[in-house]
Parts: structure tokens; sequence; C-alpha cells
């Protein structure tokens, strides 16, 4: 195997993939130059090795290639030191984008690079370890020194080679999905064995030793104070919150345990001594069922609910009463508030949206919930014969040739909505009930709001040029607009990555001040 192809393991798509789209938009058109457009050229867009990495919000790009046998990575237009390789699928950017790492190799030994700085060598990075903490402050990974692994947190170009701030000292494996820092970024925890045995590190600090842990279950509660995990010891598996473990089940079921939003009510599903499903809250476990799926905490913590399986029925659970029967249940949501809560579910062969008990319309797909931000307004997509259509407040809208479900989306203060559309082989956007110009295509997850509420905006594509369009009118012409992108920032700037005669460029849309 070549070391090209070892150190590849970015994630980029260029104007024909991560360029790729959905829809189109209309609202009260802005005046003619009430934005100034900005445009800056980042460097040429050389070919990747991978298709190329892009943040969540669109606005940073990374991707790695080649150049005189050495292997270097190419964040925003600028290239970064050259390395003999790096680690493929290792490169990550914090949660806001802000900040990048990727682990590379040089000469036989392994390092973090974070934002473009080497940081301590090791024999080895473990796979899939690297993490920046929630506000992307903070940053942890696992390493090898030796036949020892050990938990790197916060590291320097100048550490020795061993943990620094908090990470507990060498043992014999750390769990790679195991890393995790609290919300706030101030605590860290992981998984660790020490000979046979497992136990998770807290600040540095062991707890009791299991014969198990569950990957991914480690959690800390919203404010940092708790932790929990689900773990194992002999034949029965068992929550442990804050060192003290509850009640032993067969099986602690995926996605548990959780914390109330508050921080003061745990929950989880299990497997009882019947064989039968259960979820625990609080310690006390509920009524026995085939299968359950959840639970899940309302946003204010002071309900919860989960979807259970008796015989062939489905029915949803909310504080423990028992709703009405069904053939399936789907989504599951409360609103922000958490007054209400609404959920899919199917009767014989149609679906119908459960709004706080109460059935609505039958159609043949109902999907895409979502409650507006002040949770006084719901909407959900649905299917009908070979039409599709949106439902707002229990009324249906305009039937489409088809929907993108992904696309439905509120204003922040939930006066307005909109959503993406196909109309034969067109697509638009449609916004407080109004169709936008028709497009080819419109880039996926692109469909945004403005922090007031007063713009909307996303990316379309009309022959081969791509544009970002707001309010109905559309920008400048690019060759590919960037996944995930525009962005709003909260000062009214729209921005976005695209591309331009094989060059990759920033683009803002800054507010013309009246």
């Amino acid at each position: 195997m070549q070391r090209t192809t070892l150190c590849m393991a970015l994630i980029i798509v260029l104007a024909g993939t991560v360029f790729t789209a959905v829809g189109q938009s209309r609202a009260a058109a802005p005046p003619k130059n009430a934005y100034k457009i900005e445009d800056q050229r980042l460097g040429p867009l050389l070919r990747p090795l991978l298709p190329p990495l892009v943040s969540k919000d669109g606005c940073h790009m990374a991707y790695a290639i080649v150049s005189n046998r050495k292997v270097l990575m190419i964040v925003n237009g600028e290239p970064g030191q050259a390395y003999d390789s790096i680690a493929k699928g290792s490169f990550i950017f914090s949660p806001n984008g802000k900040r990048f790492a990727y682990a590379a190799m040089k000469g036989n030994k392994f390092l973090a690079v974070v934002d473009g700085k080497g940081g301590p060598e090791y024999d080895s990075i473990v796979k899939g370890s690297l993490i920046f903490s929630p506000n992307g402050k903070r940053f942890a990974y696992a390493a090898m020194k030796g036949n020892k692994f050990l938990a790197v947190v916060d590291p320097s170009p100048g550490d020795s080679g061993v943990a620094s701030g908090k990470g507990g000292g060498e043992c014999d494996g750390i769990a790679a999905a195991g890393l995790i820092f609290s919300p706030n970024g101030n605590r860290f925890a992981y998984a660790a064995k020490k000979a046979d045995k497992w136990v998770v590190v807290v600040d540095g600090k062991s707890g009791p030793e299991h014969d198990a842990i569950r990957r991914g279950s480690i959690v800390f509660s919203p404010d940092g104070k708790q932790v929990a995990y689900a773990a194992k010891k002999g034949t029965m598996w068992h929550v442990i919150v804050d060192g003290r473990a509850g009640a032993g089940y067969g099986v602690i079921g995926e996605g548990s345990p959780i914390f109330s939003p508050d921080g003061k009510r745990v929950a989880y599903s299990a497997q009882n001594a019947n064989k039968q499903a259960v979820v625990v809250v609080d310690g006390k476990p509920g009524p026995g069922y085939d299968r359950v799926r959840g639970p899940f905490f309302s946003p204010d913590g002071g309900r919860i609910v989960y979807s259970a399986k008796k015989g062939a029925k489905y029915l949803a659970v909310i504080n423990g009463q028992l709703g009405p029967q069904y053939d399936n249940i789907g989504q599951l949501i409360f609103s922000s508030d958490g007054k209400h809560v609404a959920y899919v579910a199917r009767k014989d062969t149609k679906w119908v949206a459960v709004i706080d008990g109460q059935s609505g319309p039958e159609y043949d797909v109902v999907r895409s919930l979502v409650f507006s931000p002040d949770g006084k307004r719901i909407a959900h997509a649905a299917k009908k014969g070979a039409k599709s259509l949106v439902v707002i407040d229990g009324k249906g809208g305009p039937e489409y040739d088809g929907i993108s479900a992904a696309s439905l989306i509120f204003s922040p203060s939930g006066k307005r909505f909109a959503y993406a559309g196909k109309k034969g082989d067109k697509y638009l956007v449609v916004v407080d009930g109004r169709p936008g110009p028709e497009y080819d295509m419109i880039l996926q997850g692109s469909l945004t709001f403005s922090p007031d509420g007063m713009r909307v905006a996303h990316a379309a594509r009309k022959g081969k040029g791509w544009v970002v369009v707001i309010d109905g009118q559309g920008g400048p012409e690019y060759d590919g607009i960037a996944r995930g992108g525009p962005t709003f920032h909260a000062n009214g700037v729209l921005e976005y990555l695209a591309i331009k005669a094989k060059a990759l460029h920033r683009v803002k849309h800054v507010p013309v001040a009246k």
C-alpha cells in the first residue's frame, strides 16, 4: 500500500458532491443594494485525496493533498505542514467550525495537529478518539506510548509525552468513542481498561471497577456536575450515577442513560428479569413491554415520553399515562416549552400526526414533525397518493410532486415558515405559503432564516451555475456552493463558501446600513 493511500483522511466534496442540492424561496424582496457582496478568494481548489470536509455552518473547508511525496492539509485555502501521512478519517472541526484537528505521522511517530500546530509525539493515536469540547475551547484524544494507553487533554507542542491536564495516567486500553467533555467544557471523562477491568475516569480520578462499560454510554448532566454510564458486573448491567450503581438488568438500552435538562432526573431503558423492556425513571422501573423506544425528557424536565410495543400494537407513554394504540409509532417530539408532545403513528395503512393525544388527518405518509421555537405551532410533511404537501397547524398546503422533508423550518419567532418542494422537474421554496422562483436544484439543508426572521435564504442551481437566493433574489453565480451554507450570523451577515474557476471563495452578503 502506498503512503499516499495511507494518509488521506479527509472529507470534502467538489461542485458535484459536497455541492449538491434541493428547492427555492421567496418573501418580501429586499430592496436593491440591500447587501454589499464581499468575495474573498481563499486559494486554488487542488485535487484532494478524498472529498473535502466542510464544517456544519458551511463556512470552513479542509482537504488533504500529496506534494513531493508528503501529505498536507489545506484548510480554508491555507496549506499546512507536510507530514509522512495523515490518518484516514481523523480530521475534525470544532462544533463552531473555528478550530480543527487531525492525526498525522512523522517518521514512525504519531501526533495530533491542532489549528495547524503539532503536539507531542506518540507511538500511536487511537482511531476516532479526537474530540473538541462543545464550546470548542478544549481538545483531547487517546494515544499509545509503548503498549500503554493514555488520554491526552489540552496538549501543547512542548508536552513530554505524558497526559496533560486531567488525563488520568497510563492504562491498558481506552475506548475510542468513550472520550467526552461536559457541556460547558470544564470536565472530562473516558472509559479506561486496567488489567481485565474497566473504569470511568472523571477529571483524572478513576471510579469503581467493572467488567465492561457500554460503548458511548458516558454522559454528563447539562450543568456538568454529574456523570452517568452503563456498566456490567458479572452477568448484570447497571446504570452508575456519580459512582453509585442502580439495580441490575439483563441489558441497558442503546442511548441510555439520559439526564433531564435540569439535571435532576435520570432515565434509561433496560431489560428486566422476565426479558421485558422497561423504562426506568429515577430508579423506578415502569411496566414491561415487548419493546420500547426512548425515553425522552421534555425541555423543562417535567415530562418524559417513550413509545412501547405490546403484542401487535404500539402506544406512547407520557409520564406513565398510556396513549391510544396504533399499528406503529415513529418520530416523538416535545415543544420547546415542554407543554406539547407530538408523534407520528400508523392506523392500518394510513399515517397520522398525534398532537397532545389528538389524531390528525390520515395520509399515506407522515414525517418530519417540527414545532415552532415558541411551541405554539407545528408542521409536518405528508404524502397523499402521488402528491406531497406540508401540513401546518392541521391545515394542508398546496400539493407538489415532492417535499424535501428535511427542509421544513420555522423562523426564530415562529411567525414565519418555509420549505422546499418539487414541481415537475423543477424545485422551489415556499415561504409563508407563497411559492418562489423555480430552479433545477436546491442545496439540501441550505434553507435558513435570518436571526430576526425578516430574511430567508438558500442555495440553488439554475443550469450550470449556483447562486445564493435571499428572499427570491439570486446573488452572484458560482460553479458550486459548499454544503452546510449559507449561514446567517447574529449581525445579519450571510456567509458561505463557493467555488469559481477552480478556486475557493469566502462570500459574505453584508447588510448595507440605512
